[in-house]
């Protein structure tokens, strides 16, 4: 493609390219997005919103130099080249949606009917939904024995670092960011040692950790307590609860560090029980080993079936997404 046509892609050029077409064909929106990954959320998203009049098409913001990124998605908008009815933008909204214009970009990305954002920290974070955990555990191990309850364990995470979260919050809103970086967070909130029989301890050290740190910040913010009570009841309004505060947290450390270690352990006991049952069956030698086989050429990655996950679907945040949408196809 000329760089003088490259350009000046925009949304104009998707209207014009449209008017081109035959008024009976579907009517083209190009979705820009982040990365590889993020086309199969987003067209788990868009997809629900086709119909014989209108398609979207999903996909990376450049096909001649491969640059990818919130920023590359971005760029037109936020250099003055408007999105439009047929170009839309599609992120991760990071804290620019709890940072409520706080920065420019924030301010830009809040403001344009055009750019749509996940409400949670990324797609990430929607693939760790705690309520959908045990079904991603069954697609991996094929096995729906309820060995775990991911919903309380990750409320009581929640709550735990819910105080914390505040903090980070409030230092990214009023620019003392580098007090307390989002990197610092997610070293606290890190459940190591984690034990599927008995987790209540990696909450305990998680509360110690948090409680350690606030006590930090509070001596050298003493004058913080307005500010961080304002913080507080503001995020609440925005839909972050002390008990879904993972879903907002950074989306690669929670998928990463947090859900794949703990669904491994999970995951790995709960293949050892089919394991343990086909072993003991009473079954000639061939048959077992047969049955065996079977089973584990049947079972999947963690981490491939948490990136296929669409078990947030249901999540409160995740409607007001597809709200968004909604209204912005009915104006």
């Amino acid at each position: 493609m000329p760089k003088r046509l490259k350009d000046n892609i925009n949304s104009s050029y998707f209207e014009a390219a449209n008017a081109l077409t035959s008024k009976k064909a579907r009517h083209r929106i190009v979705a820009y997005v982040e990365s590889y990954d993020d086309i199969y959320f987003w067209r788990t998203v868009l997809s629900e919103f086709e119909d014989d009049k209108r398609y979207f098409e999903v996909m990376l913001p450049s096909k001649i130099n491969l640059t990818r990124g919130k920023k590359s998605v971005l760029m037109n908008f936020l250099e003055g080249e408007p999105l439009g009815k047929d170009m839309i933008a599609c992120v991760d909204a990071d804290y620019d949606y709890l940072m409520q214009g706080a920065t420019h970009t924030s301010q830009r990305i809040l403001e344009s009917p055009y750019v749509f954002h996940t409400y949670v920290y990324a797609i990430e974070n929607y693939q760790c939904y705690a309520p959908s955990l045990h079904n991603v555990c069954v697609s991996v191990t094929l096995n729906d024995h309820r060995i775990f309850d991911f919903s309380e364990y990750f409320r009581q995470f929640s709550e735990a670092i819910f105080p914390l979260f505040v903090w980070s919050i409030m230092l990214y809103r009023n620019g003392n960011y580098s007090k307390f970086t989002i990197s610092d967070l997610n070293r606290i909130a890190d459940p190591g040692g984690f034990n599927v029989q008995n987790p209540l301890p990696s909450i305990t050290k998680l509360k110690r950790k948090v409680y350690t740190k606030v006590n930090e910040l509070q001596r050298i913010f003493p004058d913080a307590k307005e500010e961080y009570l304002k913080t507080k009841e503001d995020i609440k309004a925005l839909g972050v609860t002390a008990q879904t505060t993972y879903l907002y947290i950074q989306g690669h450390h929670l998928f990463d560090t947090v859900v794949s270690p703990i669904m491994s352990k999970v995951c790995n006991l709960l293949r050892q029980e089919r394991q343990n049952e086909i072993y003991h069956a009473v079954a000639h030698r061939t048959q077992k080993r047969n049955e065996m086989t079977c089973y584990e050429n049947s079972l999947q990655d963690i981490k491939v079936m948490l990136k296929k996950n669409t078990g947030y679907m249901m999540s409160e945040p995740f409607r007001r997404l597809q709200e968004d949408v909604r209204h912005y196809l009915q104006t």
